[in-house]
């Protein structure tokens, strides 16, 4: 069953407040997986929009999935980078420009499987969301 969206924002909201005040001291990982901040431009707004995701590391390059808790819908998150994929990671207390890119093929085949044997809930959650969940490959930008 899909995670409730409103919880998913309230709790996004107040660890993304957490993440920012500690330098990523608090929130920096839950329950054992990594944790960043993305900043995304509002597709509509037009407006800075934050939100904490786990994410799996690539080299050096962060990679996060846009599961939007097995709901049918795509993240606002995504949707914001699919109009404007600029945005900016904060991982623990280093912010950095990066160019959002999802993952095709062999790529996404490989970051997907690393993903699941991260969290096996994305396993779940593609089943009952109706859609491929993109995984989203956050290139640093220099």
């Amino acid at each position: 069953m899909p995670m409730n969206r409103a919880l998913m924002n309230t709790i996004s909201r107040i660890h993304t407040f957490w993440y920012r005040m500690s330098g990523g001291a608090l929130g920096g990982s839950l329950a054992g997986r990594r944790m960043l901040l993305l900043t995304t431009t509002g597709r509509k707004s037009a407006r800075p929009r934050t939100v904490a995701l786990q994410y799996l590391q690539d080299g050096d390059t962060p990679v996060v999935i846009a599961s939007n808790g097995g709901n049918p819908r795509h993240p606002a998150w995504w949707l914001n980078l699919e109009a404007s994929p600029d945005a900016e990671v904060q991982i623990r207390n280093q912010t950095r420009k990066v160019l959002a890119e999802k993952a095709e093929g062999a790529e996404r085949d490989r970051l997907w499987k690393t993903a699941v044997d991260m969290y096996s809930g994305y396993e779940d959650y593609q089943k009952t969301a109706n859609r491929e969940i993109p995984v989203v490959v956050l290139r640093p930008k220099e």
